[in-house]
């Protein structure tokens, strides 16, 4: 089992900056893939990025190429989402999540953390 714990979340102005991170404990993330998704109120959950955890690679929703970034830290087993320029449809609450596997944009992962709430105002 892996637990997963969100921090970083806070209120930013529009094109402002902030750093999610998630810790990852119980296991070594060695073929898993991790993945950070939102929920704005009313809303689905929404794949935002991603990251197979042994080989590095990445995934981006297309709304968020080129400003946020995805990576992790093999020695902390912790995953980072560095969001830059940030805009008020960003807002939502941000959930880190794993799965068996690679990245899928789909809910379909098998361990969430409890979510951070990101509010970037205008």
């Amino acid at each position: 089992q892996v637990q997963l714990v969100e921090s970083g979340g806070g209120l930013v102005q529009a094109g402002g900056s902030l750093r999610l991170s998630c810790a990852a404990s119980g296991r070594t993330l060695s073929g898993y893939a991790m993945g950070w998704f939102r929920q704005a109120p009313g809303k689905e959950r929404e794949f935002v990025a991603g990251i197979n955890w042994s080989y590095g690679g990445t995934y981006y929703v297309d709304t968020v190429k080129g400003r946020f970034t995805i990576s992790r830290d093999i020695a902390k087993n912790t995953v980072y989402l560095q969001m830059n320029s940030l805009k008020p449809e960003d807002t939502a609450v941000y959930y880190c999540a794993a799965r068996r596997g690679t990245v899928v944009v789909s809910a379909a992962y098998d361990y969430w953390g409890q979510g951070t709430q990101v509010t970037v105002s205008s």
